[in-house]
């Protein structure tokens, strides 16, 4: 019986952070849960891709949005599930038995989220983002996405849009999702660079305007700037 879950990671000059994620997940093959790992790569300049191939990764070439890359990833891979992450997210120790568990249900399941720092403010940046994930539905993609094939086609998957993928999938599947009882621990660097409250205001306000109808390519626009 083949392991049911194809993990798939979009990249994008992330030599730096990969490994680290890369590292997390083979406690998910020697637990016999991954079955195989699909990288999407957006045009990385750096050593992405070598990481990736000498990881044993299957390596796919997409245009930089990574809700195309993550739609393409998903299309190439065979599992019964799939878990999205990012390529700056690290799974904790013990993930995979949450996740093994979790494999009969027919919900997906999004991490706890906490960043690779300590101190007050990654705690209620991390407070914040886990009870927004509970009451709202509304997980980010750094909190990684564990779905099902099935219920990942009925809702029609990540769209093909550079930025609030992650918000448009977990809308489709609202109801739908449980916190799974492990922890994603993802990078603090862009909240370290450019300030805590700054960055956490810069992301509400980012979705707050997706909501109110700004397309995607707009917003993604201004986040780079």
């Amino acid at each position: 019986m083949r392991a049911p879950i194809s993990v798939v990671i979009p990249t994008l000059n992330a030599e730096a952070a990969l490994p680290g994620c890369l590292a997390a997940l083979f406690e998910g093959l020697n637990a016999g849960v991954i079955r195989e790992l699909v990288i999407v790569d957006g045009g990385s300049m750096d050593e992405t891709v070598k990481i990736a191939e000498e990881a044993g990764a299957t390596v796919v070439q997409s245009a930089p949005s990574r809700g195309g890359q993550l739609r393409a990833g998903v299309a190439a891979s065979k599992g019964d599930w799939v878990l999205a992450l990012h390529a700056d997210t690290q799974l904790a120790e013990g993930w995979s038995d949450v996740v093994a568990g979790h494999l009969s249900s027919e919900k997906a399941g999004y991490f706890k989220l906490c960043f690779d720092r300590k101190g007050l403010a990654p705690r209620i940046v991390a407070g914040w983002a886990n009870l927004r994930s509970r009451l709202l539905g509304l997980p980010y993609g750094d909190q990684g996405m564990l779905v099902s094939r099935a219920l990942y086609t009925e809702v029609g998957g990540y769209p093909d849009i550079p930025l609030m993928e992650d918000v448009a999938l977990a809308r489709a599947l609202k109801g739908r999702m449980v916190p799974l009882q492990a922890h994603a621990v993802t990078s603090a660097g862009k909240y370290v660079r450019q300030g805590w409250l700054r960055r956490g205001g810069r992301n509400l306000w980012t979705l707050a305007r997706y909501f109110t109808g700004v397309s995607p390519e707009k917003l993604a626009d201004a986040y780079r700037r």
